[in-house]
Parts: C-alpha cells; sequence; structure tokens
C-alpha cells in the first residue's frame, strides 16, 4: 500500500475512532475532529518518506490509545462523575488473591 493511501486510511480510522470514544458529546466531537484535521493539514506539504512513516507511526498510536484508554463521564451533580465505559474497554475482572492455592 503507498503512503498515500496509508495516510488516508490513518486519517479516516482516527475520525471513526473519535466517533465512537466522544459519542454523545458534542464539543468532544467537534474539537477533536478540529485537531485532527488541523494536523493533517500541518503536514499535507510533508515529502520525506521516513518523515511520513514516523507521522504514520505516531497517528496510529494516537488511535490505539484513545482506543483503548479513553473513557466518558457525566456530571450527575457538581461533585460527581458517572463514568460511561464502552463495551470494549471491559474485560473480564480477575480477583486478587493474596495467598495464590497450590496446584496439585
Amino acid at each position: 500500500m503507498g503512503q498515500a493511501a496509508k495516510v488516508l486510511q490513518l486519517f479516516k480510522t482516527l475520525h471513526r475512532t473519535r466517533q465512537q470514544v466522544f459519542k454523545n458529546d458534542a464539543r468532544a466531537l467537534e474539537a477533536a475532529r478540529i485537531k485532527i484535521n488541523e494536523e493533517f493539514k500541518c503536514n499535507k506539504s510533508e515529502t520525506s518518506p521516513k518523515k511520513i512513516e514516523e507521522l504514520i507511526k505516531i497517528g496510529s498510536d494516537v488511535e490505539l490509545i484513545l482506543r483503548t484508554s479513553v473513557t466518558q463521564g457525566i456530571h450527575t451533580d457538581h461533585s460527581m462523575l458517572k463514568m460511561v465505559p464502552r463495551k470494549d474497554l471491559l474485560i473480564e475482572n480477575v480477583p486478587y488473591c493474596d495467598a495464590p492455592t497450590q496446584k496439585q
């Protein structure tokens, strides 16, 4: 796949991830859209293949962090937040055990 296609694919992936991560939050959706577009416009004239690969790697890392680490919180009153994790963030929770049992 050519670099131009990789860049376009990353651009689309970042926007799709933005829509999933900031679902129902118009301010965050708009801020993320502006930031993504701004960063791509800022580097639009880059011609060095090495620098472009580096930027693609940074963009991919950002997408991974957004997808795996960001949760939404909703203000329930002035000092309380209700966390709203996405289904893909929920993992099987294994309880901690101070004294593990010996397998026989």
